[in-house]
């Protein structure tokens, strides 16, 4: 992949991972922020099975942030775009859906049939 090809994917990740740490802040800051006690059980229950939502949220992101972080690592040491399994070159019009993305397609494919069985 020529180097303006990874100049764009960094960028795009980078700005992934800043909108993701802008999330998180943001998260943490109204939770600590919301000390809201509500008296009636069922405003309290909503509340408690809000916050699980948006944690369930942010553990995905922190999981995404992971996969960022190891797409940026490979475009530093030039095994980006590179598929794990066959070594094959993943499609471009992949690496823009999915930019941290490890497989080529016909190999995601053939994991996911793998995983079914």
């Amino acid at each position: 992949m020529d180097k303006q090809k990874l100049e764009y994917f960094r960028s795009v990740l980078q700005e992934e991972m800043r909108s993701l740490l802008e999330e998180a802040g943001k998260t943490v800051s109204e939770m600590t922020a919301d000390t809201t006690s509500f008296p009636d059980p069922n405003d309290r229950a909503t509340q408690e099975s809000d916050r699980t939502f948006e944690l369930r949220i942010r553990d995905r992101e922190r999981k995404l942030l992971n996969k960022i972080r190891e797409a940026l690592g490979k475009i530093d040491d030039g095994t980006f775009g590179i598929c794990e399994m066959c070594g094959c070159e993943i499609s471009e019009a992949r690496l823009k859906a999915r930019p941290v993305t490890t497989y080529c397609i016909d190999c995601k494919m053939e994991q996911e049939r793998k995983e079914k069985r």
